[in-house]
C-alpha cells in the first residue's frame, strides 16, 4: 500500500507520533543543557564553599608561612577533599609554592598555573580550566592572617562530568518520561485520529479531493445560478453561470454577500431558517427566479444555499405574450359583440326600421372608438390598454359594468415596477373583483377602475359592489396559498400581488364590507423611497 493511499487514522497518527517525537527529542535538548548548566553551577558553589573551609583552618593559616608547614598541612587538606569529594585541593604561600597536592611529589614546588594571578591581590572566585582528567571548575580563595594580611591562596579543583555522564545518570528519570511521553502521545494521536476521522465523514483525504473537484466541476457546469453562505453571511460558492447572470467578474469568495448583492435574501435564510422556492426577485436589472433553503449539520443552520436562473428574456416574452393575449380576447369579444350588433341590425332592416338601425349602428360605433381614444390617450403601454379593453369586454359576457373613471392616466411605470407587474396586479385584482359577485346576486354590477400618478407616486385602485369579504378572508387573503374559490382557486394570484407591492416599496389599503363590496387602493413611489412603506394588510 502507498502512503497516499494509507488510511487517513494512520497517516494522522503517524504524524502525531513522530510531532511528540521531535517534542521530545527538542524538550530533552533543552532539559539536559539546562541540568548540565545546573551542574556547573552546583561544582562552583561546593568548590568555592570547600575552598573557604580550608583557608579558614587555624592550622592551614599558621602552616603556610612555615618552610616546610606542607608537612602538617597536607594531611589534613587530603582528609577535607576526601569529604567534599574533591579532585584536588592546592594551599599556596605568596610565592606560589604548594603547600597541599594530591601528588605529594608536588609538594614544595612552584606552581605555573595562570589564572591565579587575581587570588593573590585577595580576590574570590571560580573559573574553568582544561586539565588532563577533563574541565574542571576551579575555585579560588585568600588565606588571610589575623592581621587580615594575605598569606596565601586556596586552590579547589573539581572535575566537570561530561554530557554523556550527566545523561547516565539521569537515564532511570528519562526513560520513565520517555515512556509515559510515548504512551499518551500514542494514545491522544489515535484519539485525534478518530476525531478527525469522524468529522471527515470516514472519508480518506483523497476521496475528500476527488469530491472537491467533482463537486467544484459540477458546480460549474450546472446551467443555473449557486450561491452560498455561512452563518456568518460570508460567500462561500459562488459559480461562474452566477457571475454571468449577476455580471460580475471579480473573484467575490469570502466577501459577504450585502457587500456584493445587496437585494439577495439569503440572510433571511440564516435568521429564520425557513426555505423559499420559485420566488420571483429583482437583482441589478435582472429579473431572477430564485430558490432559497438553509444548510444544516445536526440541526444547526450553519449557512444558506441560493439557486437562482435568469427570466429576464422570458419575462419579456411573457410580457409581450400577455398583452398580445389581452388584444386577442378583446378581439374576441368584440367579434362576438359585432355579431350580435349585425344581428340587430339586420332585424331592424327587416323590419323596415332603418333609421332605428343607423342610430343603433352609429351609436356603438361612437361609444367603441370614444372608449379607444381614451385609452390610447390616457394609457400609453399597449399591454396595459389591451388588458383594460379585454376586461372591459369580458365584464359584458359576465353582465358587469367595469368602468375607467375619466381622470385615470399612466403615462410611466415606477421606477422598481414595469409592465409585467402591472398586468399581473390589474389582472388578479380586476378577475377578483369578478368573482366577488360569483354566486351573488346584484341588479348593476359594478366595477370602478382608477389609475393616476403624479410626479412623486402612483395610484391604483379596483373596486366592485360584489360579495365583499369576510374578516377571515381580510386577514389571510394576501397569504400564500389561501383561497375562497374552493377547488377552482390557486391561492396564489394575490400573493403575487402583494410581492409586487413589495417589490415596489408601495403600501396597500383594503376595505370590505361583507355584502357590499370591497376596494383595493395600491400606491407606488415613483423613485425608490419615494414614500413610507406600509404593512400589507388585509383589513
Amino acid at each position: 500500500m502507498s502512503l497516499q493511499r494509507l488510511p487517513i487514522r494512520w497517516k494522522i497518527t503517524i504524524l502525531s507520533f513522530g510531532i511528540v517525537l521531535f517534542s521530545l527529542l527538542i524538550g530533552g535538548i533543552i532539559l539536559t543543557g539546562n541540568i548540565y548548566e545546573m551542574k556547573e553551577r552546583d561544582l562552583s558553589h561546593r568548590s568555592l564553599l570547600t575552598a573557604r573551609t580550608v583557608a579558614n583552618l587555624p592550622e592551614v593559616q599558621s602552616g603556610v608561612t612555615e618552610s616546610r608547614g606542607w608537612i602538617e598541612i597536607n594531611p589534613i587538606v587530603e582528609r577535607i577533599r576526601t569529604i567534599n569529594n574533591a579532585d584536588y585541593i592546592v594551599v599556596l604561600d605568596m610565592n606560589r609554592i604548594r603547600y597541599s597536592h594530591p601528588n605529594e611529589d608536588r609538594l614544595g614546588t612552584v606552581s605555573a598555573g595562570k589564572d591565579e594571578g587575581p587570588a593573590f591581590a585577595e580576590h574570590s572566585y571560580t573559573s574553568k580550566a582544561e586539565g588532563e582528567l577533563g574541565t574542571a571548575v576551579r575555585a579560588f580563595v585568600p588565606i588571610m592572617n589575623e592581621q587580615k594580611e594575605q598569606i596565601g591562596t586556596v586552590v579547589v579543583g573539581i572535575i566537570q562530568p561530561t554530557l554523556w555522564e550527566v545523561l547516565g545518570e539521569l537515564k532511570h528519570q528519562m526513560a520513565v518520561i520517555a515512556v509515559l511521553t510515548l504512551v499518551f502521545g500514542i494514545i491522544g494521536s489515535w484519539l485525534l485520529a478518530r476525531h478527525l476521522k469522524q468529522e471527515t465523514f470516514q472519508l480518506e483525504p483523497y476521496e475528500i479531493v476527488r469530491l472537491l473537484k467533482e463537486r467544484t466541476a459540477t458546480l460549474q457546469a450546472m446551467n443555473e445560478g449557486i450561491i452560498a453562505i455561512d452563518r456568518d453571511g460570508c460567500i462561500t460558492v459562488f459559480n461562474d453561470k452566477a457571475k454571468k447572470i449577476l455580471n460580475l467578474d471579480e473573484e467575490v469568495a469570502g466577501e459577504h454577500i450585502d457587500e456584493i448583492i445587496p437585494e439577495s435574501k439569503l440572510n433571511e435564510v440564516l435568521s429564520d431558517g425557513k426555505s423559499m422556492y420559485r420566488e420571483e426577485i429583482r437583482i441589478n436589472e435582472k429579473i431572477i427566479m430564485s430558490s432559497r433553503v438553509p444548510i444544516l449539520v445536526d440541526g444547526e443552520i450553519v449557512g444558506a444555499v441560493e439557486v437562482f436562473q435568469d427570466r429576464t428574456e422570458v419575462t419579456s416574452m411573457a410580457e409581450e405574450l400577455t398583452g398580445v393575449k389581452a388584444f386577442v380576447d378583446a378581439l374576441r369579444v368584440q367579434n362576438h359583440e359585432h355579431m350580435n350588433r349585425l344581428h340587430t341590425i339586420a332585424g331592424l332592416i327587416q323590419l323596415n326600421e332603418k333609421e332605428k338601425a343607423l342610430d343603433f349602428l352609429f351609436e356603438n360605433q361612437e361609444e367603441q372608438q370614444t372608449l379607444t381614444r381614451f385609452l390610447s390617450k390616457q394609457v400609453k403601454d399597449e399591454s396595459i390598454a389591451g388588458l383594460l379593453l379585454s376586461k372591459i369586454s369580458r365584464a359584458k359576457e359576465l353582465d358587469i359594468e367595469l368602468t375607467i373613471s375619466p381622470e385615470s392616466r399612466l403615462k410611466s411605470f415606477p421606477g422598481l415596477l414595469d409592465r409585467h407587474d402591472f398586468v399581473l396586479v390589474l389582472g388578479n385584482l380586476i378577475e377578483n373583483a369578478f368573482d366577488a359577485f360569483t354566486g351573488f346576486e346584484r341588479d348593476t354590477k359594478l366595477v370602478e377602475v382608477h389609475l393616476s400618478q403624479t410626479d412623486d407616486q402612483l395610484y391604483l385602485s379596483v373596486e366592485d359592489n360584489g360579495k365583499g369579504m369576510t374578516d377571515e378572508a381580510q386577514a389571510s387573503m394576501f397569504t400564500k396559498g389561501y383561497t375562497t374559490k374552493g377547488n377552482k382557486g390557486s391561492g396564489i394570484g394575490l400573493y403575487l400581488v402583494k410581492n409586487v407591492i413589495e417589490k415596489g416599496e408601495g403600501s396597500a389599503r383594503v376595505k370590505s364590507i361583507h355584502g357590499e363590496g370591497t376596494s383595493i387602493e395600491l400606491i407606488f413611489p415613483m423613485k425608490p423611497g419615494g414614500i413610507a412603506h406600509e404593512q400589507v394588510s388585509g383589513h
